[in-house]
């Protein structure tokens, strides 16, 4: 079964960082792009940064481009976000997902289905 369990999530000040980890298994890693994702309360999901094996670098999305740096560790199966100069407007829920295909389709297709529980992320000002 494919899972994807994130962690890291907390509290912390503006100006601040964090690293959120995204354990992922029931595939070949090498196979998947993954990516990050968050959602607030009564907007979309949306896809801020995902990575894969077979692009040359990882996509961004504008709103965190230059904040956060996205890394995968094959031996760990893990994807990692590392999250800095957070600011009250990156409050939010933050999830991982991946599948088969590029790191730019991943983070801006809009169906998406397989999620894991998320983790919470709150910066305040």
């Amino acid at each position: 079964e494919v899972q994807f369990v994130e962690s890291g999530g907390g509290l912390v000040q503006a100006g601040g960082s964090l690293r959120l980890s995204c354990a992922a298994s029931g595939f070949t890693f090498e196979d998947y792009a993954i990516g990050w994702f968050r959602q607030v309360p009564g907007k979309e999901r949306e896809g801020l940064s995902c990575i894969s094996d077979s692009d040359g670098s990882p996509y961004y999305a504008d709103a965190v481009r230059g904040r956060f740096t996205i890394s995968r560790d094959k031996a760990k199966n893990t994807v990692y976000l590392q999250m800095d100069n957070l600011k009250p407007e990156d409050t939010a829920v933050y999830y991982c997902t991946g599948g088969p295909w590029t790191a730019p389709f991943l983070c801006t297709y809009r169906y998406l289905e397989r999620w894991g529980q998320g983790t919470l992320v709150t910066v305040s000002s």
